[in-house]
């Protein structure tokens, strides 16, 4: 097993900067959005005129976004790669019809990417045009296959996964069926040894660390990856949720086909081409845009608050609290490590009642939104009263 996997893959202080300077911040991390899209809207609900504040990762969900009618999304990353790849997402869609955007980006089969590359180019910063002018493999393979983790999962479902199961039995838990046959499947012709074992050994600390994320990312991760990883997987292929998600397709199949994520819908596309001049693009911390730009109403911190230590995760939610309005929602994901901002402020913000959608992102442990608390008025007698009673 050594072997197969070496053929498959032949002094810090408490501020975010310093925590991910070890981080390389000069490539793809994640060309699309891994959280679910349709749970973030349903979680911060109508946001039409507002401003929000969206980490941008692979720009998916900061574009979604844009189908509230919010004044204003702020698409903030540390890493200038993926505010390059943003950029270029954003051109294609202003400027490539539905169609022409699913060839370009790696939705659909093309051809002629990297002409249709130079159709858009002078319409991105010089910065982004001097990237891109060097990434031209990755612009003719597809860019949303290019990222480090599609790269790690595509090696999941190319390499690992035709160890433990055929493409017909892939194709079978995939097909529609009842819960009961769901689970009856799973349970039977899924869950054996061979896909336990080859699993763990896949999505371990090590290798997930090493090839999918990044090892700073697993930094404050203090149970056994491979096994809560394991769990969570084996639980979401158990229901009819599975039968349809473009995640789970892209990691058992290696492709998307019909299964889109929110943005590059159709109806969506259309309806975020109308108000792509309202998607802002900075290079920086969470901080950094709140300072630029003021308070925001809304806020899409991914899963953030997994690389931060304690005492980093407080000074951070400090400043998003000086940093919000008097009703803000503040959403975010925690996959292995546990940080609430409602615990930490437990007088300032409430714990908003959570939908009734399935998380496509089935390997997170819990989806969070968490909103200030609006406090009552108290009429001006009333403060002058108390006042005078304390003094």
């Amino acid at each position: 097993m050594t072997s197969l996997i070496n053929k498959i893959f032949p002094v810090i202080e408490e501020t975010q900067e310093i925590q991910l300077a070890a981080v390389n911040m000069d490539m793809i991390r994640y060309a699309n959005c891994w959280e679910d899209a349709d749970l973030l809207l349903d979680g911060l609900g109508n946001q039409k005129g507002n401003s929000i504040l969206s980490i941008a990762s692979g720009g998916d969900n900061s574009f979604s976004l844009l189908t509230t009618d919010a004044k204003k999304v702020v698409a903030i990353d540390i890493n200038e790669v993926q505010l390059f790849l943003v950029e270029l997402k954003k051109e294609a869609i202003r400027t490539f019809s539905h169609s022409e955007y699913l060839r370009f980006i790696g939705f659909a089969n093309g051809k002629d990417r990297s002409e249709m590359y130079h159709t858009i180019r002078e319409q991105l910063s010089e910065g982004a045009k001097a990237y891109w002018d060097n990434q031209q493999d990755k612009i003719e393979s597809g860019l949303v296959h290019n990222g480090k983790f599609e790269n790690y999962l595509s090696a999941f479902c190319k390499y690992i996964l035709p160890l433990i199961h055929s493409k017909e039995t892939v194709r079978q838990l995939l097909s529609p069926k009842s819960a009961e046959d769901q689970a009856a499947f799973m349970e039977k012709h899924w869950n054996t040894w061979r896909w336990r074992f080859l699993f763990k050994i896949f999505f371990s600390r090590f290798v997930l660390g090493t090839f999918g994320r990044d090892p700073s990312f697993l930094k404050e991760v203090d149970i056994k990856v491979s096994s809560f990883l394991l769990d969570r997987a084996n639980t979401y292929l158990s229901t009819e949720a599975c039968q349809n998600n473009w995640m789970l397709k892209f990691i058992l199949q290696g492709t998307f086909e019909k299964q889109l994520p929110h943005y590059v819908q159709k109806k969506n596309f259309e309806h975020i081409k109308q108000n792509l001049d309202r998607l802002v693009l900075e290079k920086g911390l969470v901080e950094d845009a709140i300072q630029k730009h003021g308070t925001f109403d809304a806020f899409n911190l991914s899963n953030i608050f997994e690389y931060m230590d304690t005492d980093t995760f407080s000074i951070v939610g400090n400043q998003l609290l000086k940093g919000s309005t008097a009703q803000t929602k503040f959403a975010y994901w925690n996959l292995m490590v546990p940080r609430r901002l409602s615990d930490l402020f437990q007088k300032q913000l409430k714990i908003n009642a959570p939908g009734k959608l399935i998380d496509r992102g089935f390997f997170y442990r819990d989806f969070i939104v968490d909103q200030r608390e609006v406090l009552p008025s108290i009429p001006i007698w009333k403060r002058i009263e108390s006042a005078v009673v304390q003094s």
